[in-house]
């Protein structure tokens, strides 16, 4: 087994890994709000070439689960936690038709709110606020379903 490498190493490898992604959601205009409410609507003006984006990260995707899926740790040397839960159950259903509307109503959705917040965008910083509301009342409800 590979020696894991220091915390510096691994943050500087999460920071990249980040400035990467992000640049690339800005590239794909994936962080542009208006440019997803456009793929969205089918019934107007339609942009399909996010579709062409979604397909390649799926595509990439695949592939890095798949490799992934092999090791026990990761090219850093961490142990590799990937889920395994197969279930689809109605907190999953429902958690998916939450984030879909959302993401239809904003046309951001988690990473992207990210880039508009570095921008200073203020529908970035309401949409994060929101999240993070929304991730603590599932954090509540969780507590109360299991106690």
């Amino acid at each position: 087994m590979k020696k894991p490498l220091g915390h510096m190493t691994a943050l500087t490898f999460a920071l990249l890994s980040g400035l990467m992604f992000g640049l690339g959601l800005i590239l794909a205009g994936m962080a542009n709000p208006a440019k997803v409410l456009a793929f969205l609507d089918l019934g107007g003006l339609w942009d399909p070439s996010l579709g062409l984006v979604m397909g390649g990260a799926i595509a990439v995707g695949l592939i890095a689960y798949r490799i992934a899926g092999k090791r026990s740790t990761s090219f850093l040397g961490l142990p590799m936690n990937i889920p395994t839960s197969r279930i689809i159950d109605k907190r999953l259903v429902i958690g998916g038709l939450v984030f879909g509307i959302g993401w239809g109503l904003a046309g951001i959705c988690p990473a992207p709110a990210f880039v508009l917040l570095g921008a200073g965008s203020v529908k970035g910083i309401v949409f994060l606020i929101a999240m993070l509301i929304g991730m603590g009342v599932f954090e509540l409800l969780e507590s109360c379903r299991k106690n």
